[in-house]
């Protein structure tokens, strides 16, 4: 259990980073759209508009990485532990085998379907964002 908890320590540390990275990243995006927006569209060089572009492209990118990352991580720690979990009641009861792999079954459908709602909204943030 210490070493789980050890582990998830690590991963919120990295989250935490990585968030922190993510925000940066939309800050200066932020500030470098700031002035090509405040020019009209005849003066704004093509340069400045291009560069402002490809900085707000790659703090999506991030971002959806960032999200869809952390959901793959936490999914799987998630289904690890009740696989687990499952494997040990089976051990404890063998008789309740067939309710614990129902039980197993459903709340491992529950922990991928949040997974893919990650899935889905790094592809809005790419996409539609």
């Amino acid at each position: 259990m210490k070493k789980i908890k050890s582990i998830a320590g690590i991963l919120a540390a990295v989250i935490v980073l990585l968030t922190g990275v993510t925000a940066a990243g939309a800050l200066k995006a932020k500030a470098a759209d700031a002035p090509v927006a405040l020019q009209t569209a005849e003066a704004a060089a093509p340069a400045e508009a291009a560069a402002a572009a490809d900085n707000a492209v790659g703090t999506k990118a991030i971002a959806a990485a960032v999200a869809i990352g952390m959901a793959a991580v936490a999914g799987a720690l998630a289904m690890g532990h009740a696989i687990a979990k499952s494997n040990e009641g089976v051990a404890r009861q063998p008789e309740a085998a067939g309710k614990i792999q129902t039980q197993l079954m459903l709340g491992l459908v529950f922990i991928e379907t949040v997974v893919i709602y990650a899935l889905i909204v790094a592809i809005l943030i790419v996409f539609i964002l």
